[in-house]
């Protein structure tokens, strides 16, 4: 069997040539599933998927507001659990499908990395940062996708992205760092921890895709499925079921759940699928603007010049990496047989 790849500017086909016994050549053509993201994407639908996309890192924007507001105190770890684990079998009851083969240990490194290690770091850096010098620590993540791009996918390392996600973390710098910003060492490593966790849980997202067949909202829910056992015990050894559940925790997390977790999560799996990986995560940017307009509207936080400012940065860098730079295309050149004909007649070219 030879396998031969041809290109044009829209499609990128695998080309199966099979010799069977006879000598009859059969080929069969079909679309990559690696190309197949490039393939569907025209302009309208990139927007629409970066739209949707970046509903999740919105709504997860609402996490610091609801925790601090809605439910229990000092119960990071259990809130963790609640987020994911319920969540998680809704969605493997709705999908009716169970992981196979290898993506069992798949889906316990993906849910491990993307939310049952990241989620309990963050709360970690939330309690012993103040919430400016933890949410800047969270928006490295896109530098952290793109150097890992290079490395697990082998990509090129796009200067571009890169240059925005300092741009975009600059921003978030100014639009929540404060006056009282302290350097706590262990909320520090906390927060680059998750930064890293959930990085490479994106990254490794993008390079495993999921299985055929198995649809964004099953492998959402096999991730947080695995998340939340992750988290069970732990989660009840450490922080315990809160002596006190009101209504309003129980709106939280189900705010958490369902929609900060169950919809969220099938919305940026999908378009980890279609969408270039470091621009998707700069995407997250949104989280820390969308808490602080949250913070000032629920909150009473001020909005000052410099915050506005940040915003401007911030926004223009998650849009601006969404865009991918130009290359010049180099003039073609001239064969020897074209150079002898335009000599021995200039007006045949």
């Amino acid at each position: 069997m030879m396998r031969v790849h041809h290109c044009d500017e829209k499609h990128v086909l695998d080309s199966f040539v099979w010799r069977a016994d006879d000598g009859r050549v059969t080929t069969t053509i079909g679309l990559s599933e690696a190309s197949a993201p490039v393939a569907r994407n025209s302009t309208g639908a990139l927007i629409g998927w970066t739209a949707l996309t970046a509903v999740a890192p919105a709504v997860w924007g609402t996490t610091y507001i609801v925790t601090t507001h809605m439910l229990p105190e000092g119960h990071a770890m259990f809130s963790a659990l609640m987020r994911s684990l319920p969540a998680g079998l809704i969605a493997v009851l709705l999908s009716r499908r169970l992981p196979r083969g290898t993506w069992w240990w798949k889906s316990l490194v993906l849910g491990t990395l993307n939310m049952g290690v990241f989620l309990p770091l963050l709360f970690v850096a939330a309690q012993r940062l103040p919430g400016g010098v933890a949410a800047i620590l969270g928006s490295l993540q896109p530098v952290v996708v793109a150097f890992l791009a290079v490395s697990i996918l082998h990509e090129r390392l796009s200067t571009w992205r890169v240059s925005w996600a300092l741009v975009g973390v600059f921003g978030v710098s100014l639009v929540v760092l404060g006056p009282d910003a302290a350097l706590d060492p262990i909320g520090i490593l906390a927060g680059l921890g998750g930064a890293a966790s959930m990085g490479t849980g994106v990254v490794l997202t993008k390079k495993w895709g999921r299985p055929q067949g198995v649809t964004a909202l099953g492998l959402a829910g096999w991730q947080l499925t695995a998340a939340g056992l992750v988290l069970l015990i732990p989660a009840l050894l450490i922080d315990g079921i809160p002596p006190r559940i009101d209504g309003f925790a129980v709106a939280g997390y189900l705010w958490l759940g369902l929609i900060g977790a169950l919809l969220t999560y099938t919305l940026w799996f999908s378009g980890i699928r279609r969408l270039p990986v470091t621009a998707t995560a700069l995407l997250g940017l949104l989280s820390p603007l969308v808490a602080t307009i949250l913070g000032a509207a629920i909150a009473g936080e001020a909005i000052t010049p410099i915050r506005l400012i940040g915003f401007a940065a911030a926004l223009t860098a998650m849009v601006a990496g969404q865009l991918t730079r130009q290359r010049k295309r180099a003039r073609p050149t001239m064969g020897l047989d074209q150079y002898r004909v335009s000599q021995d007649h200039p007006h045949a070219l």
